[in-house]
């Protein structure tokens, strides 16, 4: 009851998608357990009348597999070898070969009819798919059966049909070689690597020549092999090609010889490897030079070869971000080699012309700026500002109020001797009335007074309308020469009037 649910079950699951390949598995699979054949086939027949709709081979690959179950049930449980064939030729039918193909089917297929015994029909059944689908797996099924019943021509013209279809397989090559080795044809085995590695394009040419390589020195055809590694350097410069080369030196002919030969191989790469810019791979050669010199070589060849170490120097660099902007610096280490110091001896020399222009091009760049803030400053200085003057009109100013100051200076004398003569002459209204001889006295004192203020006042004017003298200090020593004299005035004006008061007295008395 339990089987007849889940039969329904997958039943109904697979007519509502019908695409979906994985409830038919299991649905054939409950039905192949507890059915009849026919019904199983009914079944089969149902299941791989759902060709999907894309002819896209993601959409076939689990299709296809409906199929192969479909002939390995009348193959291995019905043994019906008829319909088994038949199976099989209607899937291949069925597969759209033009746009893609099954190699599983077809190679399914011919080993079918070798189990059946039937060679021909297995023979044209992959014959028929390199012609409609040549793919690698069917060159590679087919070849591989006919080595296996030993059918070496076969074989040979399965390889040409292979590389013409394919050149650039390497590894098709160097099987389609040790093919010719183990049968015996050395030289057609030498021919088809000249061939190969004549070719223009290959996917591994690396591996292609290393076999080519060492099937001469199997051959013990180590001239051929020498030429082989000059032809190959040709063409790469790498490290481990010449490391090859004199491990290859080093096991052929005699003791002496082959050391030499080794050292004569690591010269000639230290030399070609000079201008090569990958410095890493030129230390790697050094370091198995000086390794092999360490096991075979003596003290003075150590030396010599210790000698063109390079030193290692940590440098920086400046990164460049993908838009050109400034990514910053980096840090790497650089190794210089004796030998290209040796060859550059003005290096240091350029290092400090380097130097040099760096700085001229740092100090024209500083001149540049400098240029480029005068003519702010300029305008700034040109500009008026309130209370600011220039250093002339700073001077001019500086002589006006000297002259300035000589002036007041000598009004204010004048005025002093004004006030003076005023004075004078209130003192000789005083003295008239006690006296003519008084009076007379003070007139002839106040014009001696009034002509040494004018002589004091026309020396004054004119060192102010010159403007000789020493600046503001000539004008107030001149003003103070202007004011003495009226001071000594006053107090000689006041001795003569006490000397004329008692010339006056005295003649009074002598009246009494």
């Amino acid at each position: 009851m339990y089987t007849h649910v889940s039969i329904y079950g997958h039943v109904v699951a697979a007519q509502a998608n019908p695409h979906n390949y994985d409830a038919w598995f299991d649905y054939l699979r409950l039905v192949e357990s507890d059915a009849e054949p026919d019904a199983v086939r009914d079944v089969y027949e149902r299941a791989i009348a759902n060709i999907p709709p894309i002819q896209e081979k993601r959409h076939w690959r689990r299709y296809i597999y409906l199929w192969i179950n479909y002939a390995l049930y009348e193959e291995l449980e019905l043994k019906d070898p008829e319909q088994t064939r038949q199976v099989y030729q209607a899937c291949l039918e069925l597969i759209p070969h033009k746009k893609f193909t099954f190699a599983k089917m077809w190679l399914l297929y011919s080993q079918f009819e070798i189990r059946q015994k039937n060679l021909p029909a297995a023979r044209r059944g992959l014959g028929s798919a390199i012609g409609k689908c040549p793919k690698n797996k069917l060159f590679k099924g087919y070849i591989e059966l006919e080595l296996q019943l030993r059918e070496f021509d076969r074989c040979r013209k399965l390889y040409e049909k292979y590389l013409q279809f394919s050149p650039e397989n390497c590894s098709t090559w160097i099987k389609f070689a040790e093919l010719e080795t183990i049968l015996g044809d050395v030289e057609r085995a030498r021919a088809i690597f000249e061939l190969a590695i004549g070719q223009p394009r290959l996917d591994m040419p690396e591996v292609l020549w290393k076999s080519y390589i060492d099937f001469e020195i199997e051959q013990e055809e180590f001239d051929h092999t020498r030429d082989l590694y000059k032809r190959l350097l040709q063409r790469t410069q790498h490290v481990k090609v010449w490391d090859q080369l004199c491990q290859v030196e080093l096991s052929v002919g005699r003791g002496g010889q082959r050391l030499q030969r080794s050292r004569l191989v690591y010269e000639e790469a230290n030399r070609t490897m000079r201008s090569c810019q990958e410095k890493e791979e030129r230390l790697m050669l050094l370091e198995a030079w000086r390794q092999l010199e360490a096991e075979f070589g003596s003290d003075s060849a150590q030396e010599r070869v210790a000698k063109l170490l390079p030193e290692k120097v940590k440098k920086r660099r400046k990164l460049t971000a993908e838009d050109g902007s400034d990514a910053g610096w980096e840090e790497y280490y650089d190794y210089i080699f004796p030998e290209d110091a040796a060859n550059q001896p003005n290096l240091k020399l350029l290092a400090m012309a380097k130097m040099w222009k760096r700085r001229q091009q740092e100090d024209r760049e500083d001149g540049e700026e400098q240029r480029s803030d005068k003519p702010a400053e300029e305008e700034e200085e040109e500009e008026p500002s309130v209370g600011a003057s220039s250093p002339a009109d700073r001077e001019e100013g500086t002589s006006g109020e000297g002259a300035a100051a000589a002036r007041g200076e000598g009004e204010e004398a004048e005025e002093a001797e004004a006030s003076g003569v005023a004075a004078a002459a209130s003192e000789e209204g005083e003295a008239a009335a006690s006296g003519e001889g008084a009076a007379a006295a003070r007139g002839e004192v106040a014009a001696s007074g009034e002509e040494e203020a004018a002589a004091v006042a026309r020396g004054e004017g004119e060192a102010a309308a010159t403007g000789e003298g020493e600046g503001g200090v000539a004008a107030v020593a001149a003003a103070a020469a202007a004011v003495t004299p009226a001071d000594d005035r006053d107090d000689s004006s006041s001795d003569d009037e006490e000397d004329a008061h008692e010339k006056t007295s005295k003649p009074e008395q002598e009246e009494d």
